[in-house]
């Protein structure tokens, strides 16, 4: 893998052999024992379906609050009208056709000691080991705004009616009206997010609001993909020119955000007061409440693990893995989730045999969609090293992009995109 150029790793994890091949080494069948895992998202669902491709025997119960998930992947070209919300819905009937137990409730604590998680509905169930994959939750840290005005401002980082509702805000605004996306610190789920959804927005726009302008707030003095976005903005958007469709405007030039206006729709910086049509307010992020609560946070929030199984640091027999886990060098990315699952699943697999955890490997690719017909990607794979404990990016595997790569380039990196989407469902939920 190691030797393999960035052409050949962007053509693979566009098929589902890459999935089965990176992170899920062989495990030698044995007896079951029971795992409960917490939430039905891309980690959770991975490790649930990898543990039963491991060993059939395992008594798997998977505990999810809603019927359907939503990907966050794809969900930004929810947000520019080019797909519906249903194209990014997923059920769990595969995963229960395997034998695995689907729960719908919500997880409301999970008891190390006893070996038990609780729901809300009054479910009580005993686990040998406990996967908790329970993503994000939000901090709103800024003056005039709370969780409970994320129904006049959207922040979509979760996928589903967030996702409409910001989609419909964009639709009905004025042409000539301003759509603030005001972005988060570090760490947060999926780094190119932000700067993907303003791309999208600005095409959208485009042909529909041609009067109308994206205006990045951020924290941050640079982002994810920063190159090829910009480069992207100023082959399609205008970007730093006077009628630029994208403005993007970090600490340094703007000022730190200071307050959000809601009724009035204005964000206000320590420089300026901005007028906005539609605010999406990404608020900063932490670790899943379940994850809180039961203890598996360090004081920023998010839950330190073994790197190598992902068994949290601070509570024995339950594994924490997703964008809750503390995981880098990998990024709280989809595709990251979906290879810590296998990962996981191979430790926990093991352990239920009395074996030890195999070597792990891990594998990441993100996909941006900046326009119609362009697209770009990072792949990388990980290892775990022993000696530092760490997971560590190997040199010469994967890749980026090139900035001036060709159109026709740019136009199969997108088909590349959806290949690798409808792949990964399945992988992940069957």
């Amino acid at each position: 893998m190691s030797k393999m150029n960035r052409r050949t790793f962007v053509q693979l994890t566009g098929a589902t052999a890459i999935a089965g091949a990176v992170g899920m080494p062989h495990i030698a069948r044995a007896a079951g024992g029971k795992v409960v895992i917490v939430g039905g998202g891309p980690a959770g669902a991975t490790t649930a379906r990898y543990l039963k491709l491991a060993n059939a025997d395992i008594d798997v119960t998977l505990i999810e609050a809603n019927p359907t998930y939503h990907t966050c992947f794809m969900s930004n070209e929810v947000i520019a009208g080019e797909r519906s919300l249903e194209s990014i819905e997923v059920g769990f009937d595969a995963l229960k056709a395997m034998g695995i137990n689907v729960v719908q409730d919500v997880a409301t604590g999970v008891d190390g000691g006893g070996k038990t998680v609780s729901t809300a509905g009054g479910q009580s169930f005993a686990f040998d080991r406990c996967v908790v994959a329970p993503g994000i939750s939000f901090d709103y840290n800024v003056d005039g705004i709370t969780e409970a005005d994320a129904e006049m401002v959207p922040h979509a980082w979760k996928a589903g009616p967030q996702t409409a509702l910001l989609r419909d805000q964009i639709q009905a605004m004025d042409d000539g009206g301003v759509v603030v996306i005001v972005a988060p610190g570090n760490p947060f789920r999926c780094p190119p997010g932000p700067y993907e959804r303003a791309s999208l927005i600005a095409h959208y726009l485009q042909a529909h609001k041609p009067k109308s302008k994206v205006m990045i707030i951020d924290p941050k003095e640079k982002f994810s993909k920063q190159g090829l976005f910009t480069q992207a903005w100023k082959d399609l958007y205008g970007f730093d020119t006077d009628n630029s469709l994208i403005t993007w405007n970090p600490a340094s030039k703007i000022g730190a955000l200071a307050s959000i206006d809601v009724a009035n729709k204005t964000v206000k910086t320590d420089f300026e007061d901005i007028k906005a049509a539609v605010i999406n307010f990404i608020p900063a992020q932490k670790a899943g409440k379940i994850a809180i609560d039961a203890g598996l946070t360090n004081d920023k929030g998010w839950c330190p693990i073994d790197k190598a199984t992902f068994e949290s640091s601070t509570v024995p027999g339950v594994h924490v893995l997703g964008d809750a886990s503390i995981a880098a060098k990998m990024p709280k990315s989809g595709y990251a989730a979906n290879s810590q699952g296998k990962v996981a699943a191979s430790a926990i697999a093991a352990a239920l045999a009395g074996n030890d955890a195999p070597e792990p490997s891990y594998v990441n690719t993100c996909y941006s969609i900046a326009g119609k017909d362009y697209g770009f990607s990072v792949a990388a794979v990980y290892r775990y090293n022993a000696d530092e404990k760490i997971i560590a990016g190997v040199k010469g595997a994967g890749g980026l992009t090139a900035v001036d790569a060709s159109s026709e380039t740019r136009a199969r990196e997108v088909q590349y995109a959806y290949s690798w989407y409808n792949n990964i469902r399945r992988d992940i939920w069957g």
